[in-house]
């Protein structure tokens, strides 16, 4: 993959991603929040943009998806789904904004390259500051189901 994040950017960030992990979801995200872009889990997270685009991908969850840095953070959310499972992706949104977090969330996801997986177990939350501003949502998987 190229175009690596900027350093600062993947403390400050892992650090917001795993607080408010940790304050929703009720436990740490098992690796300490500097080591979070070489986890060996699927982590990423959106912005709250009318159309949100992510703004956060670890390098487990661009290998997943097949996209490096750069594409990743340029991609509206909604184009990890297929068209057919966007309306089911948008309720999930939607009860994560309301409830605060999903702990079992199951979906199909769309590669780059157009290949279908589906994700099981994955944890879905709000991405809240400590002064309890939301600043996205944000997902972490790594049960993965090749479907096509």
């Amino acid at each position: 993959m190229t175009a690596m994040p900027d350093p600062k950017f993947l403390r400050a960030h892992g650090a917001l991603l795993a607080d408010s992990h940790r304050r929703l979801v009720g436990h740490d995200l098992g690796v300490p929040p500097d080591a979070l872009y070489d986890a060996p889990f699927a982590l990423v997270s959106h912005g709250t943009e009318a159309d949100p685009v992510f703004n956060y991908a670890n390098r487990h969850a661009q290998q997943v998806f097949g996209y490096d840095w750069a594409t990743f953070v340029t991609l509206p959310s909604r184009l990890s789904a297929r068209a057919p499972e966007r309306d089911e992706r948008a309720r999930l949104l939607e009860q994560v904004s309301r409830d605060g977090y999903i702990p079992d969330y199951s979906g199909v996801r769309v590669r780059a390259d157009g290949r279908l997986f589906r994700i099981r177990r994955a944890t879905v939350w709000n991405v809240i500051d400590e002064a309890g501003v939301l600043r996205g949502q944000a997902a972490l998987f790594s049960d993965i189901e090749e479907l096509s």
